[in-house]
């Protein structure tokens, strides 16, 4: 359902929420090296969020990236927006052109409230929950 791009994203934009702060920036060099993505990927990332505001970025000596507190309360669903669209959230599951709540495919009624229960999760829930989840060990990034 997300691309890596956007895999990448969040995981990137988790790690800056634990490790990165407005006294300690981090280069996409290093993140990436620590989540285990290709640099030069991660920076187009970086860059695509930091345009749109989802993360902060400066430059110079001690440049490089990290959240705002505003930044922290947004959610995940807007860096997904961001990278990949909204598309694969709402196309048919077995891939019908007119898949929907009034012509629904085979497993509409299935996947359907999967799907809206995860979009309501992921644009509820604050980029620094998911980062607390990962700080208590109930979750990883890499």
């Amino acid at each position: 359902m997300l691309s890596n791009q956007s895999k990448y994203a969040i995981r990137g934009v988790i790690y800056l929420a634990l490790h990165a702060s407005g006294n300690n920036k981090l280069g996409s060099k290093e993140v990436g090296e620590k989540i285990n993505v290709p640099q030069p990927f991660l920076a187009k990332i970086f860059q695509i969020l930091s345009k749109e505001k989802i993360i902060e970025s400066s430059k110079g000596p001690k440049g490089g990236y990290n959240l705002t507190n505003k930044q922290l309360s947004g959610n995940l669903m807007s860096i997904i927006e961001c990278i990949d669209g909204l598309d694969n959230f709402n196309s048919c599951f077995i891939g019908l052109p007119h898949c929907s709540d009034e012509n629904p495919c085979s497993i509409h009624h299935l996947g359907a409230p999967l799907r809206k229960k995860l979009v309501s999760n992921l644009k509820k829930r604050s980029i620094a929950e998911f980062a607390e989840e990962t700080k208590k060990g109930r979750s990883v990034i890499f």
